[in-house]
Order: structure tokens, then sequence, then C-alpha cells
């Protein structure tokens, strides 16, 4: 066992802090004596240990706590997590001494305050104790989001980069982000897409439980024939019927891309074929994409009339003008869903499309092949010529 006095000289933090510590339930003394002298032994000490190396990655002590006192908490996780992102800080300070080195020496520099990600980071912190209960639906846990933001500060370059392209400034990004997450939380959308879905699993909807039971009797029916399509069209009129979310000016939109999570989301796949039968949730989807009261949104109507013809330049008036409806009918959406999109959207958008492999394989299965480089000129044509 050791005394304030000795676990002060071992570790270099002051009595004052130790007894704060105590006070906010952050380190507790391993004993208190008769006297009244506190007393921590060697379990104390790692725990400690792990709290200055939490400090050292500049986490509030409310937030450290919060996280140590977690039952989901790990610790030989934590300690790994904290060796990468330490190993990350000291590439960073690297940097910076490399930096005020080279101008020292008169070399010709760039303001590297442009890429302090603090502000960014400080967001997603404020926002995980703000809505934990968010955190945690969309996430599965805070240990799972606190890895979310481990993964950001490993690719803090790229992003930084990206967020400078497409907004300005980190600061500019980070207000947005911040704009961003506190409209998700205050937006009722998902919570009705929720509801739908949860009363389709759970079958809490009972003219919606007869009609999915009917659809998926049997799988091997031709999905374009008049006795599922007649079944798919009361599914669409019940649902545009009975959820106000499908009702809205965006009613038709919300339909079409709940009715397409059928056909491409993995989690919602998998939760449909575990009630219906392997297949079902593809099944439905299809079902669903053919009848006429599943309609196709403008925007995508626009995306395809923009690739009808891939021989086309890029920069003709007549692809302009679909760009520029494009950007409007964007614009509206972003509008509805108060998303701050940035000064340079439509620049960033068309980098994506131009060198993101990821973008360029998705869209050029969904359009054709070189769609995705078409689209990204004619975006960035329209990004440079619309300013």
């Amino acid at each position: 066992m050791r005394t304030v006095k000795q676990v002060s000289d071992l570790t270099g933090i002051s009595v004052r802090a130790l007894h704060y510590y105590d006070e906010i339930g952050l380190l507790k003394p391993s004993e208190i004596t008769e006297t009244g002298y506190r007393l921590y032994d060697d379990e104390a000490l790692k725990t400690l240990q792990q709290i200055l190396f939490f400090k050292e990655l500049d986490i509030p002590l409310k937030e450290i706590k919060d996280i140590m006192s977690s039952p989901y908490f790990n610790k030989m996780q934590a300690l790994e997590n904290q060796k990468k992102l330490l190993i990350l800080k000291r590439k960073r300070l690297n940097g910076l001494i490399d930096l005020i080195n080279k101008t020292l020496k008169g070399e010709g520099t760039m303001d590297f305050r442009e890429f302090d990600m603090s502000e960014y980071y400080n967001v997603l912190e404020e926002f995980k104790t703000e809505h934990e209960d968010k955190v945690i639906k969309t996430y599965g846990s805070i240990d799972k989001y606190n890895e979310f933001i481990e993964k950001c500060k490993l690719k803090e370059d790229e992003i930084a980069k990206a967020a400078i392209k497409q907004y300005g400034s980190i600061e500019r990004y980070a207000k947005a982000v911040k704009n961003n997450l506190n409209n998700i939380t205050t937006s009722s959308l998902e919570e009705q897409f929720d509801k739908f879905k949860k009363d389709c699993i759970e079958d809490k909807h009972p003219k919606l439980k007869e009609l999915f039971k009917k659809l998926t009797t049997d799988l091997s029916k031709n999905t374009s024939s008049n006795e599922i399509q007649e079944i798919a069209k009361e599914i669409v009129n019940t649902a545009k019927k009975d959820y106000e979310f499908f009702k809205s000016d965006r009613g038709d939109d919300y339909w079409y891309y709940m009715a397409n999570l059928y056909s491409i989301y993995p989690g919602w796949i998998e939760v449909v074929d575990k009630k219906y039968g392997s297949g079902a949730s593809k099944f439905i989807g299809e079902v669903l994409k053919k009848c006429p009261g599943t309609k196709l949104p403008k925007i995508e109507e626009l995306y395809n009339k923009l690739t009808s013809d891939l021989s086309k330049n890029h920069y003709s008036k007549e692809v302009q003008e679909i760009v520029h409806e494009i950007a409007d009918e964007t614009k509206k959406q972003h509008q509805d869903l108060k998303v701050d999109d940035g000064e340079n959207y439509w620049g960033y958008t068309a980098e994506l499309y131009l060198s993101n492999a990821t973008y360029i394989k998705v869209i050029d299965e969904k359009y054709g092949n070189g769609a995705s480089k078409f689209i990204g000129e004619a975006l960035k044509f329209y990004s440079e010529n619309s300013k």
C-alpha cells in the first residue's frame, strides 16, 4: 500500500489532483485508515496509469470516468487502442518538430493549423455525451462508437484533406458535422422508418402481417405475375395510407428507398430472411420494385437520364442542363433534411466519382462501364463553372 504522497512522488501527479480524482469517483483509494489517510494498492496504480494514458490523449476527466465505469470497458483492448493513438500523436509531434526545424532554416512551409482535427473530435465526443441513447442505437455500444472515432484518427490526414476540400476548413467542417448530427437527433424521419420496419418484423400491423405472409408463401413464384403484383399493390397502398411519412411531400421517395432496403441492405435482408425464409428479402424487394406504386425518385430519374448516353460531351449544354437539375434537386433534399453540405460539395463529389474505387465500382455496375468517370467529369465541369 502507498500513501497519497508516495503515489504523488511515484507518478508526478499532485496530491491535490489525487484528492480530486477521489472526490469525483474517478480513482478511489483502496483503503482509508482510521486516521483518514488514503492508501493505494497495485491495482489502484494500474487504474491510475490507465487514467493517465487517457489524459495524454486529451480526453476530459468526466469522459474518462464514463469510459472506465462502462460495463463494456476492456482494459487490454483500451491499452491496444491507446497505444495506436499515442503512436499517431508521436507521429504528429514529430511532424510539427520537423515543421519548426524547416521554418528555422527559412524553408517554405504551409500553415499546419488547418489540419488540426481537435475541433472535429470534440464534436464527436460531445455528441456521445449528449446523445448516448442515439449512439448506442446507431453503433451498438459506446465502445463501438469509440472505435469509430479511433478509426477516424487512423485516417486523420485523409479526412482532413477531404473536409478542407468540401468545406474550406476543419473549423467549418466541424460546425457542419455538429449541425448534421443535431438534426439527425431532432428529425423524426429515422424513427418513422424504424417504426415501420419494427411493425413489419414484429407483426404489429395486422394487415401488413397478413399481406407479407401471403406474399412469401411461395418464393418461387414469378415476381411480375398478376397474383403477386396484386399483393404488392395492397402492401404499398396500406403503407402509404397508415404511415404519415409515406404521405409527406417526399413520401414516394421514402417508400422507394424503403422498398430498396429489401434488396441491398445486408442487415435488413438478414432479419427478413430469418422471418420468412432464405431469399425472401430479395424476393420482396424485386416484387415491390416492379409495383407501379413504387415510383422512381426524381433524383434517380435524372441520373438515369444523365447516363443514358455515355458518349456525349460532359460539358455540352444538354448534359449540363441535367446536371443543373440534379444540383437543384439535391439542394432541395438537403434543405428538407437540414444538411450542411459545404461550399464545394459538387467539386468534392465529382472527385469521388473520378477517383474513389468504391464509388467507381458501384456506379459502373449500376449505369454501365465508364459511368462514374462520365458523371465525375460532368459534375466537375458544373462545379468549376457555376461559382
